[in-house]
């Protein structure tokens, strides 16, 4: 079934809409690789993880300073492999919500992805089957920005050219919604594939 919401442009987070989140055993893999335990290893990988969205780390440098904090050293096969672990750990779609994507798409329903990543993230989401559906596809680390920061929103809306109430933005984070919603766009976070079908197909009946 065809989801058609005119005259909006519907921009999509990537983690945990579109993908899938971590699995336990990438999960179990990162801290089995990494020589810690789990309990020192989760706080660190998160610490540095807007740096690395921000693009103020490099992927490497990133790697580097979670080992740092956890007062351990990894050589390159090392943090090659921890790499591999976590980028496919991020990389796996979710069908349900890739399903919903081609909904709006033979909707005519103009869509962008808006993805907190690093550098890395960039050639796989736009060279990505999924990526077919996109007009743009616009990674934070390559930007320079990051969300929820307001300017990241109104970026987007220029490249885009539209007005800022002209967006719908879907992420499973409530205070990046809450950072678009600010500035006027329509906001849904993201819970399953349902709901979210069940609120495209609302804004689509009211226009």
């Amino acid at each position: 079934m065809a989801i058609s919401i005119p005259n909006r442009v519907v921009v999509f987070d990537y983690g945990e809409v579109i993908s899938r989140s971590q699995s336990e055993e990438d999960k179990l893999a990162l801290v089995a690789t990494a020589g810690v335990s789990s309990a020192e290893f989760w706080p660190v990988y998160w610490r540095h993880r807007d740096l690395l969205d921000h693009g103020r780390l490099s992927i490497i440098e990133y790697w580097r300073q979670v080992a740092a904090d956890l007062g351990v050293s990894w050589d390159l096969a090392t943090i090659q492999q921890l790499w591999v672990i976590d980028f496919r750990g991020w990389i796996s779609a979710e069908p349900a919500t890739v399903r919903i994507l081609e909904e709006l798409h033979d909707g005519g329903t103009r869509m962008a992805l808006l993805s907190n990543a690093g550098f890395d993230f960039g050639d796989p989401f736009r060279y990505a089957p999924f990526a077919t559906l996109f007009e743009r596809v616009f990674v934070s680390a390559e930007l320079g920005l990051l969300k929820p920061d307001a300017e990241i929103y109104r970026y987007i809306a220029r490249e885009l050219s539209i007005e800022l109430a002209s967006m719908v933005f879907i992420d499973n984070k409530a205070v990046n919604v809450d950072g678009a919603t600010a500035l006027g766009v329509t906001g849904h976070v993201f819970t399953d594939a349902p709901q979210l079908r069940e609120f495209l197909v609302s804004l689509g009946q009211e226009s």
